[in-house]
């Protein structure tokens, strides 16, 4: 096994594949699940009927567009509307169609890990919505939060949605609502989805459902490390498991080896060895209430501004300022 103190790692994948294969428990970084068949996974699960926070989070949106882009351009100030993890833009779509009928000035500045879906993005709204401006920016959350810093003139509105969030610790959350509190000017805006605690089993069929397509989506990452790093991981010794704590809200996905495996990683000059039902774990979605989200509000120097949610409180959407 190499030292990673001698190592030259050629890209972060590289870096954090060899660091979380090594550690234990192992781990990996649910943000390299994307890529073009990550994507196209991604949006398959947003269309199963399991996966409810895509359909709650579009219609909340459709029923207060009007008081969203109000708020957003108070003033009748123009504003860049930033906006982290931008996927497909389905549900922000909702927003862009309708500021563009108000006539009210601005561009649109999707942010992605992954290049794929910005194109297929970008490609999209000048079919559908050729009137918006669209200036997008390849990186991860926290490089683009330092560019977004530099943005100066311009109101600031930085959408945040699908409940993102969740896959950060609330302390890894504090950290980076604080960095984004550090991008905005007086004035400025946030409107960022939070996935509401609810029934368990509600939640567990959300990532863990009947068909496969989560479980196949996990897996990508391990796909990628044999494309693209030279593995030779067996994606059907690995079985995709779901948890979920209604105390503390936090749903984890693991990858479980079925049976004790060698694993080498050329790129890395790396061999490891699972044990039979040892774990990777892959992911965590955290779901939150009122008191969680006010206090993560308040620790990271950010007010609550307006909440909007649906009929039954499954989810909602917060509304920020500095």
């Amino acid at each position: 096994m190499q030292n990673n103190r001698t190592m030259k790692f050629t890209s972060a994948f590289e870096q954090e594949v060899f660091e979380g294969l090594t550690s234990y428990p192992k781990h990996l970084s649910s943000k390299y699940f994307y890529d073009e068949i990550g994507d196209k996974l991604f949006q398959d699960i947003m269309a199963m009927p399991e996966y409810y926070l895509t359909d709650i989070e579009y219609a909340i949106l459709e029923q207060n567009k009007a008081k969203i882009a109000a708020l957003f351009s108070e003033n009748n100030r123009e504003f860049s509307l930033f906006e982290l993890g931008a996927g497909d833009g389905k549900k922000t779509k909702i927003l862009l169609r309708h500021l563009v009928e108000a006539q009210i000035p601005f561009d649109y500045r999707p942010i992605d890990i992954s290049q794929n879906a910005l194109d297929q993005l970008e490609e999209s709204i000048k079919l559908e919505i050729p009137k918006v401006e669209v200036n997008p920016l390849q990186g991860t959350y926290f490089e683009t939060l330092r560019d977004i810093h530099k943005v100066n003139g311009k109101k600031k509105v930085i959408l945040f949605l699908g409940s993102n969030i969740g896959n950060l610790l609330h302390e890894q959350a504090v950290e980076f609502l604080g960095n984004l509190k550090d991008s905005l000017n007086d004035g400025d805006l946030v409107l960022m989805g939070f996935d509401q605690k609810k029934n368990p089993q509600t939640v567990l069929d959300a990532y863990n459902d009947a068909t496969g397509i989560t479980a196949a989506f996990n897996k990508n990452i391990l796909a990628r490390i044999n494309r693209e790093l030279g593995g030779n991981f067996n994606l059907d010794q690995f079985l995709h498991w779901e948890v979920y704590d209604p105390e503390t809200g936090t749903a984890k996905s693991f990858l479980v080896a079925k049976e004790a495996q060698e694993v080498t990683i050329e790129s890395l000059g790396l061999q490891i060895r699972l044990n039979r039902w040892e774990t990777i774990h892959t992911e965590i979605s955290q779901k939150y209430d009122d008191a969680v989200v006010e206090w993560l509000a308040e620790r990271s120097g950010l007010k609550i501004v307006e909440e909007f949610t649906d009929d039954q409180q499954l989810y909602k959407n917060y509304i920020f300022k500095k």
